[in-house]
């Protein structure tokens, strides 16, 4: 999550781990990859990057992190002749999540997010006041999501990762068929998730891109919550958080 506020401002004392990132790129791609659909476009006044999977087959999708402009994603759901079958959030913060009731209400498709960040949902009224944004109302959800779990559009499946860090219960989805992760914000071309926010730790975010996203292939696509796509082999070498000096 970027928040306009200076990140010193109290109670934010560390330095933002966005500080070291050029004026983000927008991002407004379709991908297709071995029969997948795969529409990633910036959604909100915070750019949050949304994902649309679809199966080009069986026309069943799952949407991640509709954090707002829900017509936007509607009128692309419609172009692909597409049915919802899962919302997936990648964590409670309202960039990523604000959209996630009227995605839900206009497909009845569930939410799904891990449990350990239900206490982030109960703070949106306060995530809309640091950035100047319209509370989305209550966010309910319908299943917790943990490594190990799988969810599915179609015939394309992709593995639950919990990555704990920039907030309790980040996760990312790997899709290892089609060499994709969606990374939340846990992983940016050239920088990392911040973790000066409430359930940020950086020393839990170094475990988790570490032990588990570093582990991924170097040829993985990775698709953060903000900005330009980059791989896991590009961020290994060049990102100044992860590289080995």
């Amino acid at each position: 999550m970027e928040f306009s506020a200076p990140c010193d401002a109290p109670p934010f004392k560390q330095p933002c781990a966005f500080d070291s990132l050029p004026d983000y790129r927008r991002v407004r791609a379709t991908r297709y990859n071995g029969g997948m659909i795969h529409e990633i476009f910036p959604v909100g006044p915070l750019q949050c990057n949304c994902s649309i999977i679809g199966d080009e087959t069986t026309r069943e999708a799952m949407v991640i992190d509709p954090g707002d402009d829900i017509e936007d994603v509607l009128e692309l759901i419609r172009k692909h002749n597409l049915q919802v079958k899962q919302i997936v959030i990648t964590h409670a913060h309202i960039d990523h999540v604000g959209g996630a009731m009227k995605l839900r209400a206009a497909t009845g498709a569930p939410i799904l997010l891990n449990q350990n960040d239900y206490a982030l949902l109960k703070m949106l009224d306060v995530q809309a006041a640091w950035i100047g944004m319209e509370t989305p109302g209550a966010v309910e959800i319908d299943q917790s999501l943990t490594t190990g779990d799988i969810v599915k559009a179609g015939s394309h499946t992709a593995s639950i990762l919990h990555t704990p860090g920039h907030t309790e219960g980040s996760i990312c989805l790997y899709f290892p068929a089609e060499k994709t992760l969606i990374a939340g914000d846990t992983l940016f071309a050239g920088s990392i998730g911040r973790t000066d926010l409430p359930g940020g730790s950086m020393q839990k975010i170094m475990r988790s891109l570490h032990g588990t996203v570093l582990a991924l292939p170097d040829e993985t696509v990775v698709v953060p919550g903000h900005g330009p796509l980059t791989t896991i082999g590009e961020e290994r070498q060049s990102n100044p958080f992860l590289a080995k000096k």
